[in-house]
């Protein structure tokens, strides 16, 4: 089968080469084969292809979370997809390839006519933001919300979970197009943070009152900002560290005190919490609310609540055309890739 490897890190043009490799096989009896139509970027491969996600396997390595496509095989204990059945699923690596194996817990079917890249959207990038925003913690309409990075993919699932919840949201972004786009999806307060002090805007619409929920997946000062912006009984989510460049990671003590430092006793008398966000460490460790988020998500979108945005189609012969796009961070909503 082809399939994109990463040969080395560094800039997108460099990074991958198309080669023949075996087709994976069933190992385990809860695993599934899935022949992919397509794969989705997210911003994790970005950082493997940059040489600083250190959950990353060891180069050469084919990376990729999502895919799209249609079961091939399956192991004797699955029982909730079968051969032939057309599904989204969230690969631990090994998404960028014509074939794809596993595990159950993180594959579920999907309409035939849902397009490949809503369908990729569904996997890492709406399954995190259901973790985070239904699993995590629970909004209520009275909420007052921060989303960050709120054009990019799982920021435009959390804004879409919020609305549905009747949250009033505010949503930052980096340019004055993607405030539009926020505005569409009915971000109440889109905040442009190139051109504003997010926090400075956010103290004026709330004075004292603070926010209830952060979604953060940015990381650094964002978070140390993000803690002090929060309400008595508000929480911040992490899910992220996009913050983290090249030039950051190579000063990890400065990177660190940008998180900032907390003391359980002040975040008790605030009755404020810091939550963290792995999913790979769900995946693995807690399958079964995979899929749960999972199923959930498909449920949504069939039924019309959630509404992925596909902000570019790529053909596989283009992976370093879409990775670039995705590093640039002009992007909205889902890249995908189509082979």
């Amino acid at each position: 089968m082809k399939a994109h490897v990463l040969i080395k890190t560094g800039s997108a043009d460099l990074a991958f080469a198309l080669q023949e490799v075996p087709k994976p096989t069933l190992t385990t009896p809860t695993q599934v084969l899935i022949k992919v139509q397509a794969f989705g970027l997210n911003f994790a491969d970005v950082m493997a292809r940059l040489g600083l996600y250190r959950d990353a396997p060891p180069l050469p390595a084919i990376i990729g979370y999502d895919v799209v496509g249609y079961v091939e095989a399956v192991g004797a204990q699955v029982k909730h997809v079968e051969v032939g059945d057309r599904v989204t699923a969230l690969t631990r690596f090994g998404g960028y390839a014509e074939y794809a194996v596993t595990e159950a817990a993180g594959v579920a079917k999907i309409p035939e006519d849902m397009p490949n890249g809503v369908a990729t959207a569904l996997t890492t990038q709406y399954g995190t933001a259901y973790y985070c925003a239904e699993e995590m913690v629970r909004l209520f309409p009275e909420d007052h919300v921060l989303i960050h990075a709120a054009a990019g993919g799982v920021g435009t699932a959390l804004v879409q979970l919020a609305r549905h919840k009747g949250c009033t949201i505010y949503g930052t972004a980096g340019s004055d197009n993607k405030l539009d786009y926020l505005t569409q999806l009915g971000v109440h307060h889109p905040i442009n943070y190139r051109k504003h002090d997010f926090a400075e805007e956010i103290k004026k619409l709330r004075g004292k009152d603070g926010l209830d929920v952060i979604f953060d997946p940015i990381g650094g000062s964002s978070v140390k900002t993000g803690v002090g912006l929060l309400a008595p009984a508000g929480r911040i989510v992490c899910f992220g560290a996009s913050a983290a460049t090249a030039k950051r990671i190579l000063n990890l003590p400065r990177l660190l005190f940008e998180f900032g430092f907390y003391n359980p006793a002040f975040l008790l008398a605030q009755s404020r919490s810091i939550l963290n966000v792995n999913m790979l460490r769900i995946a693995d460790h807690r399958p079964h609310v995979l899929q749960r988020c999972l199923s959930a998500v498909v449920r949504l979108t069939t039924e019309g609540v959630l509404a992925p945005t596909v902000g570019g189609t790529f053909p596989a012969k283009d992976i370093s055309e879409a990775h670039a796009f995705l590093e640039s961070r002009k992007s909205i909503g889902k890249i995908v890739v189509e082979w």
